[in-house]
């Protein structure tokens, strides 16, 4: 996990971005969590910019954001506090509407606990923890929160990392949210990966959903890695009927 870059990129990438394909409705971030952590004292950005040029046209719920022909995204910042430790937020969450009026969605609070050096370890674990102030346009709740444990094996040039993520909006255990995503990345070089990524919304623990009616996104995933900046570039494509049909997410990272 890096960070991203300025301004100007998150205008390069909104601009293209319609000529590909999409993220997915209510989505700022689609990235699974590797448990590398930014080195102790150095800060970095991660700018989320993810289009959906085929999702849904009705909101999820009265004046939410519609999916199709949206931008959605975050402004990360991070910074290393120890070795096993890593504080960041979310600001802003942004939408950029299909009307193009530029939204802002709310701000999210995060602490990142992993074993150190987890990009050189064959095996390597690690937990995340979200707390979201919403915007009534973005979702329902006011507050949310996530717990998003990393778990992780490395075999030579491959790595497969899940995430099986809970999300609350404190309505009690059983309401908790099983939205898991995970990872099989072949790394042809220090520089350069690609990969499979699998991201699922199953609902509440107490009442899952029907298949029909479940979250699964596919994406292809291309990863390159330079000196000054990261870059991680996806095509992804619904499975299922709730699922948006084409998803394209973009990540840009720049460690200060």
């Amino acid at each position: 996990m890096k960070a991203s870059r300025s301004l100007c990129l998150v205008a390069v990438i909104c601009s293209s971005l319609p000529a590909w394909a999409s993220a997915w409705a209510q989505t700022d971030e689609i990235q699974v969590y590797t448990g590398e952590l930014e080195a102790p004292g150095k800060a970095n950005l991660t700018i989320h910019a993810n289009y959906t040029p085929e999702g849904d046209t009705i909101a999820s719920f009265p004046g939410g954001v519609v999916a199709r022909g949206s931008v959605n995204g975050a402004f990360e910042w991070a910074y290393g506090v120890s070795s096993w430790f890593e504080a960041g937020t979310y600001l802003p969450v942004y939408t950029l509407t299909r009307d193009h009026r530029l939204q802002l969605d709310g701000v999210k609070l995060r602490a990142l606990f992993a074993v150190p050096h987890a990009e050189d370890r064959r095996f390597f674990y690690g937990v995340n923890f979200e707390l979201s102030f919403n915007s009534r346009a973005w979702d329902q709740s006011r507050y949310g929160g996530e717990i998003r444990p990393i778990l992780g094996t490395r075999s030579g040039r491959w790595d497969l990392i899940v995430n099986p993520i809970l999300d609350t909006s404190f309505k009690g255990f059983s309401r908790l949210d099983f939205a898991p995503c995970e990872r099989l990345a072949y790394n042809a070089s220090p520089r350069f990966a690609v990969a499979v990524e699998h991201y699922a919304d199953f609902g509440e623990l107490d009442h899952l959903e029907s298949a029909r009616q479940q979250e699964h996104n596919v994406f292809g995933v291309a990863d390159i890695s330079r000196p000054r900046f990261d870059l991680e570039l996806g095509l992804g494509f619904g499975l299922t009927q709730a699922s948006d049909k084409v998803v394209l997410k973009a990540i840009f990272a720049h460690a200060f």
